[in-house]
């Protein structure tokens, strides 16, 4: 764009580096940027893509010096002002770098200089695809070739669809399929007919929700608890039934990658309305298109995962966060944002109501209900009729085992399935067993770069790390004595599924874990078996624990859960109780009553009579007493520094001269403790260090902090050392 002024402008460009702080820039005369557009600029001996931030800002060093902007890449800000506000506001809470939280908020490819406004890819039948007898033998070929006698298919409209780009690809190496690409600029969503088909009536818990959250004007957050299987999901379908008939878009975030084909099922029988899914599993160029078509307003709904948050939406009307307590919103790496916290203050930015929704809420949702900040809407009931689990509490002391069940457990399993009915059995343990023994010595295969002992996986044949990834042929051979007689200890997902399998023979089992569903599809094609009832026994980690929908689900057997029972970590009980009654969740959702059975070798313990007496709502209550009690989150601030280094001195150096420093500006009531051995002391080869920060309040964490990590970058005590820091950390490994 030109610019009439005939003197450069000086410029502040947000640049992906750790620093915290922007690169001043002169804008050539006949150039023109504004906030929000991408510009190349040099620095160092290299090229840098940047995100202007700031127009005629006074530079730190005298102007002579300063290097001048090469190409504006935009005509218009990448992100609406709401969405730039956004930015600013993760930055500054979560002391992060400008450029880095830009860099999450935007696509790849737009990152990596990819025009905002591109060609779309168009599927069309040829002349002998028009002739083309059925493929018998390629079902998937077939859809798509059916698909395709319809009209043509474009990339960005594949979501939903019963097969994939590969299959097209396939048509079009036989000749019976063609792609183009054109520039596409579709019509937005709401100039077209909405058809919105009726859903169940509501119960009178749901339709005071609904009610609630279609009354709310502005800002509104909701926090809507509702017991596993009170359909949580219907209420915000009928809640969004509005807003899409307002012509308003609605974006929806969910935890797992696992739960956005069903997701997307559901929207897709009650509207018909465009909509896409954005999660990690897409290419770069489906998540691109997906962005350019909810910020044209081409979609009316949007459901992805956490970096969905920062999808830009023509018309804004709601923001949905479903299983809002879920772990996985947090980032873990790089920038440590909470999705769910920034889509409280994206729906504040963007003035729209806000619904989170949980069984087991956090219990820092719970204690902003507490103080006003969120209205509570309750779900006490199951719906359709669908009776409360019974929890049956199994003492495993002294009883032998099979396959890591109790008798009892073994018994009940055996009769459900005699019954028809579907049974799961959870462990959250991948693999055939945690560890590799020597029978004669005693000798434990370890992982060469972590302190930490590799998973045995006994169907590829392989010891793989989980923490490192170090992958090697499974041994044969033990490498301090030389026996042979090399066994697994302990149970994996894989051994439970072999030794089921022998143990209940006449009934089709499936595996349900990130090593059984590493196939793109897969997946999908599973849980559909589970759905449509071509498997019987279930066997799952934390993938099948939250927000699925199983009829036929009357027994969920829960293994392993004792060592959360005792955990150092503040958070263990709340993680563990969440767990217990999402899992549990998974039975008894029609109309079959549904039971759990939890093994333990300490039954007596008062978390598990807490949580199976009187449910998630009196322990959430007490563990918000016991947190008020010791001050800690959500009543006070948490920050963790995390450091790492080849040399163990070099971690623990820095964090004790950091330590040092905080503990010379502490205000009242702050505090730091460590350096810390991390509880895996050594990862990838580096050994790795903590030190924990806490305050009795956010701003005031932030004000201590902040002088402390200019210091840090300017003049690190220590350069052999990487450190990060985690705002409102909820891992502690």
């Amino acid at each position: 764009m030109l610019n009439n002024q005939s003197q450069p402008r000086l410029i502040r460009v947000f640049l992906a580096t750790p620093l915290r702080r922007g690169f001043d820039y002169l804008l050539p005369a006949g150039l023109d940027a504004q906030p929000g557009m991408r510009v190349q600029v040099p620095f160092g001996r290299g090229r840098r893509l940047g995100v202007v931030g700031e127009l005629d800002v006074t530079p730190d060093v005298e102007t002579d010096k300063l290097k001048a902007v090469e190409e504006v890449l935009d005509a218009a800000p990448l992100l609406p002002d709401s969405l730039q506000r956004l930015v600013r506001w993760a930055a500054d809470y979560y002391l992060h770098s400008m450029g880095d939280v830009w860099q999450q908020a935007l696509p790849v490819l737009l990152r990596q200089g990819a025009p905002a406004d591109g060609e779309e890819q168009y599927w069309q039948l040829t002349a002998a695809g028009q002739e083309a007898p059925d493929l018998k033998n390629a079902a998937k070929q077939q859809l798509a070739l059916a698909r395709l006698r319809q009209g043509e298919l474009s990339d960005n409209t594949l979501a939903g669809e019963p097969f994939e780009r590969a299959q097209l690809r396939a048509l079009a190496d036989k000749g019976l399929a063609q792609c183009h690409s054109r520039h596409h600029k579709g019509s937005p969503f709401w100039e077209r007919e909405l058809t919105v088909h009726p859903g169940p009536r509501p119960n009178p818990e749901q339709a005071v929700a609904i009610t609630a959250i279609n009354q709310a004007s502005g800002f509104q957050p909701f926090l809507l608890e509702g017991v596993t299987g009170s359909g949580k999901t219907e209420v915000y379908l009928s809640a969004m039934a509005e807003v899409l008939k307002a012509g308003k878009q609605v974006l929806v975030l969910v935890p797992e990658i696992s739960l956005t084909p069903q997701t997307l099922r559901r929207f897709q029988k009650r509207f018909d309305v465009p909509m896409a899914l954005l999660h990690s599993g897409l290419t770069d160029n489906e998540r691109l298109a997906v962005w350019r078509q909810a910020r044209d307003g081409e979609l009316g709904i949007v459901i992805g995962t956490r970096s969905a948050v920062f999808t830009p939406l023509a018309r804004p009307g709601l923001i949905v966060v479903d299983e809002e307590h879920d772990a996985s919103f947090k980032q873990q790496e790089g920038f440590r944002y909470h999705g769910r916290d920034l889509a409280v203050v994206r729906a504040q930015l963007e003035k729209v109501p806000l619904v989170l929704g949980s069984a087991t809420p956090a219990l820092e949702s719970l204690a902003n209900c507490e103080a006003g900040k969120y209205r509570k809407l309750v779900l006490g009931q199951r719906a359709g009729g669908a009776s409360q689990v019974r929890f049956d509490l199994l003492d495993i002391k002294h009883q032998p085992l099979k396959a890591g069940l109790c008798p009892q457990a073994l018994g009940a399993i055996e009769a459900h399935l005699k019954r028809g009915e579907q049974v799961l059995v959870f462990l959250n343990r991948r693999g055939y067993a945690p560890t590799l023994l020597c029978h004669e010595c005693g000798w434990l295969a370890a992982c060469p770069r972590c302190s930490a002992y590799p998973t045995v996986h006994k169907g590829r044949q392989r010891l793989i790390c989980h923490h490192c990834g170090t992958d090697r042929p499974l041994p044969h051979q033990c490498q301090e004595c030389g026996s042979s007689q090399l066994v697994g200890v302990g149970l994996g997902t894989e051994q439970l599924e072999t030794e089921l399998a022998a143990l209940f023979p006449d009934y089709p089992l499936v595996r349900i874990d990130r090593d059984a569903t590493r196939r793109k599809g897969s997946l999908e094609s599973a849980l559909d078996g589970i759905r449509e009832g071509r498997y019987k026994l279930l066997v799952g980690t934390q993938m099948l624990a939250k927000g699925h929908h199983f009829p036929d689900v009357t027994l969920v057997v829960l293994l392993d859960v004792d060592g959360a029972l005792y955990s150092a970590d503040f958070r263990a009980a709340e993680r563990l109780a969440q767990l217990v009654v999402q899992v549990a969740g998974r039975a008894g959702r029609a109309d079959k009553p549904g039971r759990l059975l939890l093994q333990s070798h300490h039954p007596e313990h008062p978390l598990l009579s807490q949580l199976l007496l009187n449910g998630y709502q009196a322990f959430a209550a007490d563990a918000l007493i016991e947190r008020r009690q010791t001050m800690l989150p959500p009543y006070s601030a948490q920050a963790l520094f995390r450091a790492e280094s080849l040399k163990q001195e070099d971690g623990q150096s820095l964090l004790e001269a950091l330590a040092q420093a905080l503990q010379q500006s502490a205000p009242e009531g702050g505090w730091a403790l460590g350096p810390l051995p991390a509880p895996l002391e050594r990862r990838a080869g580096k050994f790795r260090f903590q030190l924990w920060v806490q305050c009795p309040d956010k701003k005031q964490l932030r004000r201590w902090l902040s002088p402390v990590l200019s210091w840090l970058e300017t003049a690190p005590p220590h350069r052999r050392a990487n450190w990060s820091l985690d705002l409102d950390p909820v891992d502690s490994a």
